[in-house]
C-alpha cells in the first residue's frame, strides 16, 4: 500500500498541473494575463487492482469560471460514469469505486461538463478525456498450446532444433517488464536445452540412441520480469520422441540352421522360415533375402514375408531321396535402404547357412508316362491287346507292382489289364457310335505295401468302321396337291449316317426295283447328298387314293458300302391357288358343306358336356329331397323329446320301459343312411351274464361307444346320444339292518338298553347281554 501511495505522489509531482486542474496557469500566463481560457484536457492514470477500502482518487476537474463559491456544478458522463467513476459536483474530484483490471479494459473514455448551478446552463463546452489503467504485474505467462509433443531423429547432432514453445503474458508489453518472458528448462537436462528468448528446444547431447531410450519428458518454464526475482512464471511439458533411423544392420541370431523335410513334400511348399534381427523399426527394418551360394539354387527359392520380415524358403522342384539326400544353402539378409551416414558401423547385411535334409518316404509306384494314348478299331475282337502301361517303385526297395483298372472309370467293363504285365485287352465289343473315347485310370499297387497306389491315365480312341447304314435325316411329312403338274418337286430328302468316314459322307439315292416303274412319282439324285421327289402325272384324287408310299434306296460310300430302304409317305391334299395344302383327309368329302371335322367334334363335345351337367343337377336335387334315414318317424335330428314324469322309482314302468334298457342282448334295428355307403360291419355284442351292476354299466357304455364309432349308418355324427340304463341293483347294496344279525359284525348295541322302555325290544334283539333275545 505504501508503494502505491508513493507512486501516486510521484505522478502528481512529475505530471504538469494542467493535466489535473483547469486553473493551473501556463508559462505564458505567468508573463501576461488573459480574459478567458477554454478547457484543456489530458489523460488521467490510475493503477489497476486497487484493493483499498476507500474510493481511489483519480484526479480533479476545475474550470476558470469556478470562483470557489459553489456556483459551478460538475457533471461526468461516458464509460463507467456513476458505476465505476464518480465525481464530486462541487469540487470536481474524481474517484474510482471498483477494482479495475487493465486486462479487461485498458482505458475509459469519459466526458466532463461544468454547469451554472442556478441556471443549469453550461459555462464551459463539454469536453472528453481518457482515464488509462496503469498496468501492474498480475498475470503469469501461459502456454496456450501446451502440452507439446515433438519428434527428433535419433543420433542427431547437438543443437538440432526439436520444437519451439511460446508463452503469452496478459500484462502490458509496453509498460515495464511485466510481459517480458524468458524460458528455462526445469526437466530434461542434459539431453535438451531451450533458448531463453525464443523458446526453441534443441538437442544437447550427441548420439542419442532410440534403441536405448526412445522418449523423453521435458518441463519448460516461462518467467516474466525478464526472469528477475518477484516475476511470475508458468510451465508446460514437452514429450520428445526419438524417431528411428537405419543405424542397425540386420544380424542372423545363428550361423547355421538345419531342417528335415520329407521327399514327398509338394512343390511350392514351405520348407523353413528364418529371420535376421534388426533393432530398427518400420522401413528401416525392411530387408531382402537371397540365396547367394549352395547346391540347391535350382531346387529352392527364398522370399520375404512383408508382415514379419521373415525369409520363407520354398521348394521349386520335386525332391527325390534316392537322387540326393541333402542340400546346403548360403542365405544373405540385407536392408533395403542403407543410410550412408552409418555405413561406417559395418556392412548392413549378414549371411547364414541352411542345411536341408531330405527324408525318405515310401512312395507309390510311378508310371513311365503321365498319359498313355491308345487306339483300337471298333471291329476288334474281344480279348485283343490294345496297349501296355508300365510303372515302377521309386524307392530303393523296388517292390514289384500289380496293375488294375479303376472300375469307376470303366463302369461297363470294356477293358481288362494283366495284373503283372500291364497289358490292356478288350473285354467287350466296342461301338464308336456309343462312346468314341474311353478315359480310364490304371492303378499300380506295391506288392509289399498295398496302401501305396499310383495312378496312370489311359485315353483309348475307338477307330470307326462302316457298320451303320444311312437313313433319312428326319421324318418327312410330304404332301402332293390334287392339281399337281407332272415334273413338280414335292419333297427334297437328305440322309445321315452314324459313321464318320475320314473323307466325309457321300450318299446315293434311287427308287427300289419295285417302285422304279411306278406312274406317280420319280426320284432325282442331286449328287450333293440330297435327292428330289417329282410327280410323274397330274390328277391326283383323294377319293381314289389319299396316301402313297414311296420306297427309297440309300447307299453310302463306305468300304464295304451299306444301304437301307426308307419309305416316304405322301398324302394327297386339297390345295389353294398358291399350292398350300388345306385338307388332306378323304373323309372331308362326306361331311356337310361348310363344316369341317374339327368343328363337328367340338359341337358334339359341347352337347355331351351339357347333358352331363343336366344329369348331375337332377341327381343332386333328388338326393336333397330324400331323408338321410329311411325311417322318417324316428328321425331325431329336428325333434326334441321331453319327459317330465318323475315316476315311482324302480318299480314304476309307466314312464319308461325298463325291460328294454335292461336287456343288453336286444339289437337295435339298423338304419341305413342314404348319404353314406356302409363299409364297416357291426361288432357282435357279447351276452352279459350275471355280473355286478358296476361292471354291467361299464360294459354297456363301452359297447355303445364302439357301436357309435364304427357305425356309418347311425344318426348324424354330431348328434347327442343318451342312455337310461339303471342296472340290476344298488352299488351300495341294502341299507336295511334286518339281516345284520346274521353277519359277523362286531358292533356293540348294548347302549340301546339305556334308551328306555321304548327301545327294549331292539335292545333284546341286538344286545349281547344275558337278557338278549338270541343269547
Amino acid at each position: 500500500m505504501l508503494c502505491f501511495w508513493a507512486l501516486l505522489c510521484f505522478l502528481f509531482l512529475v505530471m504538469p498541473c494542467s493535466m489535473w486542474d483547469l486553473s493551473c496557469p501556463t508559462r505564458d500566463q505567468t508573463r501576461r494575463s488573459r480574459t478567458k481560457r477554454s478547457w484543456v484536457w489530458n489523460q488521467f492514470f490510475v493503477l489497476e487492482e486497487y484493493m483499498g477500502s476507500d474510493p481511489l482518487y483519480v484526479g480533479k476537474l476545475h474550470s476558470d469560471v469556478d470562483k470557489g463559491d459553489g456556483s459551478i456544478k460538475y457533471i461526468l458522463s461516458g464509460e463507467g460514469a456513476s458505476s465505476i467513476f464518480i465525481i464530486d459536483e462541487n469540487t470536481g474530484d474524481i474517484h474510482a469505486t471498483k477494482r479495475l483490471d487493465r486486462e479487461e479494459q485498458a482505458y475509459y473514455t469519459l466526458r466532463a461538463q461544468a454547469l451554472d448551478r442556478l441556471t443549469n446552463k453550461p459555462v464551459e463546452p463539454e469536453s472528453e478525456f481518457v482515464i488509462k489503467i496503469q498496468d501492474i504485474n498480475d498475470n503469469e505467462p501461459k502456454f496456450l498450446d501446451g502440452p507439446y509433443t515433438a519428434g527428433v531423429p535419433e543420433m542427431s547432432p547437438v543443437g538440432t532444433s526439436v520444437v519451439q514453445v511460446t508463452a503469452t503474458d496478459a500484462d502490458d508489453p509496453t509498460y515495464g517488464n511485466s510481459a517480458r518472458v524468458v524460458y528455462s528448462i526445469l526437466q530434461g537436462q542434459p539431453y535438451f536445452s531451450v533458448e531463453p528468448k525464443t523458446g526453441v528446444i534443441k538437442t544437447a547431447l550427441p548420439n542419442m540412441d532410440r534403441e536405448a531410450k526412445d522418449q523423453y519428458l521435458l518441463v519448460i518454464q516461462a518467467k516474466d520480469m525478464v526472469g528477475q526475482n518477484g516475476g511470475l512464471s508458468g510451465t508446460t511439458s514437452v514429450t520428445v520422441t526419438l524417431t528411428d533411423v537405419n543405424d542397425n544392420p540386420p544380424r542372423f541370431p545363428r550361423r547355421s540352421y538345419q531342417y528335415n523335410v520329407p521327399e514327398s513334400l509338394p512343390v511350392a511348399s514351405v520348407v523353413a522360415r528364418i529371420k535376421a534381427a534388426d533393432a530398427d523399426i518400420g522401413a528401416n527394418a525392411e530387408m531382402d533375402y537371397k540365396i547367394v551360394d549352395g547346391d540347391g539354387l535350382g531346387i529352392f527359392k527364398i522370399a520375404v514375408d512383408k508382415d514379419t520380415q521373415e525369409g520363407i524358403i520354398t521348394i521349386q522342384k520335386d525332391l527325390d531321396f534316392e537322387a540326393k539326400t541333402s542340400y546346403t544353402l548360403r542365405i544373405e539378409a540385407a536392408n533395403k535402404d542403407a543410410d550412408p551416414r552409418f555405413l561406417s558401423l559395418g556392412p548392413f547385411s549378414d549371411t547364414t547357412t541352411v542345411k536341408i535334409i531330405v527324408e525318405d518316404v515310401d512312395e507309390p509306384p510311378v508310371f513311365s508316362a503321365p498319359l498313355y494314348p491308345m487306339e483300337v478299331s471298333e471291329a476288334t475282337q474281344v480279348g485283343n491287346i490294345i496297349g501296355t502301361v508300365a510303372a515302377h517303385d521309386p524307392d530303393s526297395s523296388n517292390s514289384p507292382v500289380r496293375y488294375s483298372i479303376d472300375r469307376n472309370t470303366d463302369l461297363e467293363r470294356y477293358f481288362n489289364i494283366d495284373a503283372n504285365s500291364g497289358v490292356i485287352t478288350t473285354a467287350k465289343s466296342l461301338d464308336r457310335e456309343t462312346n468314341a473315347v474311353h478315359n480310364i485310370t490304371v492303378l499300380a499297387m506295391e506288392s509289399q505295401n498295398p496302401s501305396q497306389v499310383g495312378r496312370g491315365y489311359v485315353a483309348i480312341t475307338i477307330l470307326d468302321i462302316n457298320d451303320n447304314a444311312p437313313e433319312f435325316a428326319m421324318d418327312y411329312e410330304t404332301t402332293v396337291c390334287e392339281n399337281a403338274q407332272p415334273g413338280q418337286v414335292i419333297q427334297k430328302v437328305s440322309a445321315v449316317d452314324k459313321d464318320e468316314p475320314s473323307n466325309g459322307h457321300q450318299f446315293y439315292f434311287s427308287l427300289t426295283t419295285d417302285a422304279t416303274n411306278n406312274h406317280n412319282f420319280s426320284l432325282k439324285d442331286n449328287k450333293d447328298n440330297t435327292a428330289s421327289i417329282l410327280t410323274r402325272r397330274n390328277g391326283f384324287r383323294r377319293q381314289e387314293q389319299s396316301v402313297y408310299y414311296l420306297p427309297i434306296f440309300i447307299v453310302d460310300s463306305g468300304s464295304p458300302s451299306l444301304s437301307s430302304t426308307n419309305t416316304l409317305t405322301i398324302r394327297v391334299c386339297d390345295c389353294d391357288a398358291d399350292g398350300v395344302a388345306q385338307t388332306c383327309n378323304a373323309e372331308a368329302y362326306v361331311l356337310p358343306a361348310g363344316l369341317s371335322t374339327g368343328a363337328l367334334i367340338a359341337i358334339l363335345a359341347c352337347v355331351l358336356t351339357l347333358l352331363v351337367l343336366i344329369l348331375l343337377i337332377v341327381t343332386m336335387r333328388r338326393r336333397k329331397k330324400e331323408p338321410l334315414i329311411f325311417d322318417e318317424e324316428r328321425d331325431i335330428r329336428e325333434n326334441i323329446v321331453r319327459y317330465d314324469d318323475e315316476g315311482g322309482g324302480e318299480e314304476d314302468t309307466e314312464a319308461f320301459d325298463m325291460a328294454a334298457l335292461r336287456n343288453l342282448n336286444v339289437m337295435r334295428d339298423t338304419k341305413t343312411r342314404r348319404d353314406v355307403t356302409p363299409e364297416i360291419q357291426f361288432l357282435s355284442r357279447p351276452t352279459f351274464k350275471s355280473i355286478p351292476d358296476n361292471v354291467i354299466f361299464r360294459e354297456f357304455i363301452w359297447e355303445r361307444l364302439k357301436e357309435a364309432d364304427v357305425d356309418p349308418c347311425a344318426p348324424p355324427y354330431d348328434s347327442l346320444q343318451t342312455y337310461a340304463f339303471e342296472g340290476n341293483g344298488s352299488v351300495a347294496e341294502s341299507l336295511s339292518s334286518l339281516d345284520s344279525i346274521s353277519s359277523n359284525s362286531d358292533q356293540n348295541y348294548d347302549y340301546l338298553s339305556d334308551w328306555g322302555p321304548r327301545f327294549k325290544r331292539l335292545a333284546d334283539m341286538y344286545g349281547t347281554g344275558p337278557e338278549s333275545l338270541y343269547s
